[in-house]
């Protein structure tokens, strides 16, 4: 089953070194993290990188690096992210090879119609609400626009931009098989709680569904 609940950790909003931070999250149930550094140096990335596959691996935490299948395959994480303007979904798996996941981010219907073509092992979707947490941001397509893809797919369907604990139930209701996630937790006074209420929220609907 898809991971319900998709950390994703960025330097430049993480109060803690990533690895720090990214196990706490492991402690309390995160199983797929995101590196996302779109700064950073491809040193910089890299060492990051492979300190969380070292660190977190062992645990069965997925690591995610965002943008740079070279990087993903260089030190084994478990996938690489990539968006529009990044190499192609087939290009990318090329890079970092069969055993890695890859994902794809989309922002509109016919991005999400030809992500669902590709071989991409889940598509994302968003902006879902106003964010932040991303310089010059996808316009905003809404909780309609999940239910419009999960119509479309049955490949696991990841919802970011702007979600919090008071609105993740509405994107789970509305077909997301995983919210990610990333000023909601890093703003938390407790990341491994808030954590858990995320996993909570996922549980309840997905016994609902059951």
């Amino acid at each position: 089953m898809f991971p319900a609940l998709y950390a994703i950790l960025d330097p430049a909003f993480t109060p803690a070194p990533p690895v720090e931070f990214a196990l706490r999250l492991a402690d309390a149930g995160v199983e797929l993290i995101q590196l996302r550094d779109k700064r950073g140096t491809a040193r910089k990335i890299h060492d990051a990188a492979l300190e969380l596959v070292a660190g977190l691996s062992p645990s069965g935490v997925r690591i995610i690096v965002n943008d740079r299948p070279d990087i993903a395959a260089i030190v084994g994480a478990g996938g690489v992210h990539v968006g529009q303007e990044d190499l192609p979904v087939e290009e990318a798996r090329r890079v970092c090879g069969t055993a890695c996941w890859v994902g794809i981010s989309t922002h509109n219907i016919e991005q999400f119609r030809e992500a669902s073509r590709s071989s991409a092992d889940y598509i994302a979707v968003g902006p879902i609400f106003p964010t932040v947490a991303k310089e010059n941001p996808d316009p905003v397509v809404g909780i309609d626009f999940v239910h419009a893809a999960r119509q479309l797919t049955s490949k696991p369907i990841v919802a970011i931009g702007g979600i919090t604990v008071e609105s993740a139930a509405d994107v789970f209701r509305a077909g997301a098989d995983s919210v990610a996630v990333i000023r909601d937790l890093l703003a938390a006074r407790d990341a491994a709680g808030r954590a858990r209420e995320y996993l909570e929220i996922a549980r309840r609907f997905r016994a609902e569904r059951a």
